[in-house]
């Protein structure tokens, strides 16, 4: 009981001390809540099928990204704790000195640790309950949903694998607080605080040629990303030497600056001895000595949260947009033609299907087309044994082989007759085409397979049909699709002359079409139809504009919500880890204040000169993190041009917003709690 009273008065005298800890644990606890109840916050949604699947996936991969972030949490909690053991370090030498044992020191933190883990827990899954209400309107907006009515949700699955997850963590924890005290000497205690891990380079000109050395290599990684993004991304080794580089350069940057910034500082000598500048840039300097470590982890930290965040967000929106364009029409029907019916994994009635169209199909199932649908398109694609990818990029072969071992160059490229082509291009609202007897055309529009067609055709690469070749009318490949998706994936098809595909093998039907009436009651026919027995013995693929609209949706929401969580986690991380390096580092320096008030230094200037110190550390590596970003950022958008997708600006200034919130809370309430430690004259 003694000892409970004792954990208690503790936890009061130094509530400063765990404002930030405390502040951090709940909003881990609610965060954590929040994203895995999200699947709980669709009772009060109107879903369709498709929409519900989404959501049910989401929550299965956030389920398993919560295990990475509890790792992420367990680690910063545990990182926490170490700050505010050494900030008791002199409080537990007194302990000993007076004779306490170690048994009872280690019952003592675990009270605390137990009682401050409670309450976080209580406090943060009470604000993550009252949150996940709001979490609920965001996920109807993402999968633009409809609420029936507002109804108050509590997620048990969330409230239980909440509890359970941050018990573990709390209960290694306490191990850990444990295992530190029993191994802790008085001696080691009692000079803690003279114990400061440094890393400072004493040479001025060794400095800046290593920081010359860090901007150089950091020079090179960017060039690297920005480069060729195809070289980079062509096996998955290439990718982790830019990596590695920009986190060697990253820390140089940081190791350097310890060793000249001081100097470089003093020689403005209007702008070292204003007020306390001189003060306030001693600190810095040595405060970069002992934060090298942790600051190149909190700003690669930003970087990826910045990097992620923009993406996702970018990602959602890119698919939206392009729904209009690549999915213009109510159902596509699709259906491949297999005149030898023996696909692996039909059944016999499915083989017997393989051989009828679509028309037949729908047929044999009593479905009147005609009665559900209007301005129907009907076309075939057809194949050759000898028009491969190898085939169509005849020369150039040899150097895609080399940039692009991994593509499937003995693949046969679909092809289509000019008749039916334009066809499909007026039912999609593409451009029509003409040909000659001995020209074809490709058509693609995925960027990186579109940019390998052009250099081809640019080389008047020859195709051979029946013994009769085909010339490129184009240096270029048209843009155009015939599969209705919600992004450019068309990698490439090439239109010919009717004769020249009389003799070809038909491969897949397709018959495109809008509804008559009413879209969504013609949805739920086709939705019915689907689900019937009859409909499994046969090969039809129904691919309609409610589906795709929805997956897309669902997709775009589904890489929001998970760039969420872990850019929010990334964040709370960085900042928490800096936060306390900080707090730290006040505790520390208390005695240099304590002697500047002596010596009549006003309250205002102390705490001006402990904002500028504080605002700096924070400010260094948010910035070195911004410029990484700048390169990130463009190389993403490298790769998602590759799916027809761009980062929008509005994305990245909505990151930036994000990130102003959070950083710029953990940075005002570091600064609060610092001024609360160098007045503390204990």
């Amino acid at each position: 009981m003694m000892l409970c009273k004792l954990s208690v008065k503790n936890i009061a005298k130094s509530i400063k001390d765990y404002a930030i800890y405390f502040f951090t644990l709940m909003l881990g606890v609610s965060i954590f809540y929040v994203f895995n109840s999200i699947g709980s916050q669709t009772a009060m949604m109107d879903l369709s099928k498709s929409t519900y699947e989404i959501i049910r996936l989401m929550t299965n991969i956030l389920s398993v990204v919560s295990v990475f972030v509890s790792f992420i949490l367990g680690f910063l909690i545990i990182y926490a704790s170490r700050f505010l053991m050494k900030r008791r370090n002199k409080e537990f030498a007194i302990y000993l000195t007076l004779g306490m044992s170690k048994r009872k020191i280690s019952l003592i933190l675990f009270i605390e640790t137990l009682l401050i883990g409670f309450l976080s827990l209580g406090v943060g899954l009470l604000l993550g309950v009252i949150l996940s209400q709001l979490m609920s309107v965001l996920v109807a907006s993402m999968f633009e949903v409809n609420l029936t009515k507002f109804k108050f949700v509590f997620s048990s699955s969330a409230f239980i694998k909440t509890i359970i997850y941050f018990g573990i963590i709390y209960l290694i924890v306490m191990l850990f607080n444990t295992i530190i005290i029993n191994k802790c000497k008085l001696i080691d205690l009692i000079n803690s605080s003279s114990k400061r891990e440094k890393l400072r380079l004493k040479n001025t000109l060794v400095a800046f040629f290593l920081f010359l050395i860090a901007v150089g290599i950091l020079i090179y990684a960017y060039y690297l990303v920005v480069g060729d993004v195809d070289k980079v991304l062509s096996s998955d080794t290439s990718i982790i030497f830019p990596i590695i580089l920009g986190t060697v350069g990253t820390f140089l940057v940081f190791f350097s600056l310890s060793g000249f910034l001081l100097k470089v500082l003093k020689k403005d000598k209007k702008l070292y001895y204003k007020e306390l500048n001189s003060f306030v840039i001693k600190g810095i300097s040595s405060k970069a000595s002992t934060t090298v470590f942790s600051v190149t982890i909190i700003c690669l930290m930003l970087f990826t949260t910045i990097c992620v965040l923009s993406s996702a967000l970018s990602l959602r929106n890119s698919l939206n947009n392009s729904l209009i364009k690549y999915a213009p029409r109510d159902i596509e029907i699709s259906k491949r033609y297999n005149p030898d019916g023996d696909v692996y994994g039909y059944s016999e009635e499915q083989k017997k299907d393989s051989l009828l169209t679509i028309n037949e199909s729908l047929a044999k199932l009593n479905f009147n087309y005609h009665k559900y649908f209007t301005n129907i398109t009907d076309f075939t694609l057809y194949i050759d044994e000898g028009i491969t990818l190898k085939s169509s990029l005849g020369d150039y072969y040899k150097i895609v082989k080399k940039k692009y071992p991994y593509l499937r160059y003995n693949s046969e490229i679909e092809l289509m007759k000019i008749s039916d082509y334009n066809k499909m291009a007026k039912s999609l609202g593409l451009n029509r085409l003409t040909l000659d007897d001995n020209h074809y055309v490709v058509v693609a529009n995925y960027p990186s397979m579109k940019n390998i067609k052009d250099e081809a055709l640019k080389r008047r690469t020859v195709i051979t049909i029946n013994n009769t070749n085909y010339y490129p009318k184009y240096s270029y490949s048209i843009d155009g699709f015939y599969d209705m998706t919600s992004n450019a994936s068309n990698v490439g098809f090439i239109v010919l002359p009717d004769e020249a595909l009389d003799k070809a093998t038909k491969y897949m039907y397709y018959k495109l079409a809008d509804y008559k009436g009413n879209r969504e009651k013609a949805d739920k026919v086709i939705t019915n139809l689907m689900d019937s027995k009859e409909f499994s013995n046969t090969n039809l693929t129904f691919n309609t504009k409610s589906d795709i609209y929805n997956s897309s949706i669902g997709i775009g929401a589904m890489v929001t919500f998970i760039g969420l969580y872990l850019g929010i986690i990334f964040l709370i991380s960085c900042d928490a880890i800096l936060a306390l390096k900080e707090l730290s580092e006040s505790n520390d320096n208390k005695i240099k204040f304590t002697i500047l008030r002596k010596i009549g230094t006003s309250d205002m200037m102390i705490n001006k000169a402990l904002f500028k110190q504080i605002g700096v550390f924070f400010l260094l590596p948010l910035a070195l993190a911004i410029i990484h970003s700048i390169f990130g950022i463009i190389f993403c958008n490298k790769i998602l041009i590759m799916t027809g997708v761009n980062i929008k600006l509005s994305s990245i200034i909505i990151t930036a917003i994000f990130i102003v919130l959070i950083y710029g809370s953990y940075f005002l309430l570091t600064y609060y709690c610092s001024k609360n430690i160098i007045k503390d004259k204990n």
